[in-house]
């Protein structure tokens, strides 16, 4: 186990070994029709049609794609309530409130759902390369790639100083939790920084000045694959706007 559990997913799904320009023609198509058909039903279309693709073709666990939605539900659920309550001489609802969040939860939700299709099926390492074919900047895919693999380190980081912690009764009460817990953060965080610090060290020591240059396995679309999701995407778009 790597310690995440979406690129865990990632790297057991069936769609594995499908070329990431593929998935994220699905993922993007998805996206964009979360944004522009309507609510109803063309969001909850986008949002069913990723979730069947995802515990269906691509095999994706149940439990960990619905662990993985909990994230972006939370955040969701915030903007929703900044959009009903209108502050002015005092605290009211917003004029047509459940409308306005009813369309910012539906929105959000099917888009978030299409991109975890991407995230559950496409490891980093097939997905940057994909990226920098895309001709997307090399900074933007360099300070991907790092905090990617700076991840693993916090994660490691982060479980073994509280198992630490935990053996020595640092949960045993809420001030103890409360103190732990600042404790935690604080050495995570020292730790982070410094190998972040000894990383950039030893690159300018090598000389490198650009990107690190790897070989990236080579995965060919299907063109069979492509005809299908634009036939399905066309087919969800004239669904959503012949009901609405």
């Amino acid at each position: 186990m790597t310690g995440l559990a979406i690129d865990d997913a990632a790297w057991a799904s069936a769609w594995r070994r499908r070329s990431p320009a593929d998935k994220l023609l699905v993922s993007a198509g998805l996206v964009l029709s979360a944004l522009l058909l309507p609510v109803w039903p063309g969001s909850v279309l986008v949002g069913l049609t990723a979730v069947v693709l995802a515990l269906g073709p691509a095999r994706v666990p149940a439990r960990t794609f619905g662990r993985a939605v909990r994230a972006p539900l939370a955040f969701i659920a915030i903007g929703a309530l900044t959009t009903v309550v209108q502050v002015g001489d005092g605290v009211g609802w917003a004029p047509d409130a459940g409308a306005q969040a009813g369309e910012l939860v539906g929105h959000a939700v099917a888009g978030s759902a299409a991109v975890l299709l991407l995230a559950t099926t496409t490891p980093m390492s097939d997905l940057l390369p994909a990226l920098a074919r895309l001709r997307v900047p090399a900074a933007v895919i360099e300070v991907a790639s790092v905090t990617y693999r700076m991840l693993f380190v916090l994660l490691t980081s982060l479980t073994a100083i509280r198992e630490a912690q935990t053996a020595r009764m640092g949960y045993a009460g809420v001030r103890s939790s409360y103190r732990s817990s600042g404790v935690l953060a604080a050495a995570v965080l020292t730790r982070a920084w410094d190998r972040a610090r000894r990383l950039q060290g030893g690159l300018a020591g090598r000389g490198l000045e650009a990107g690190l240059r790897v070989l990236p396995e080579t995965l060919p679309s299907s063109r069979r694959f492509e005809a299908a999701t634009v036939v399905g995407l066309a087919a969800l778009s004239a669904v959503s706007l012949a009901v609405a």
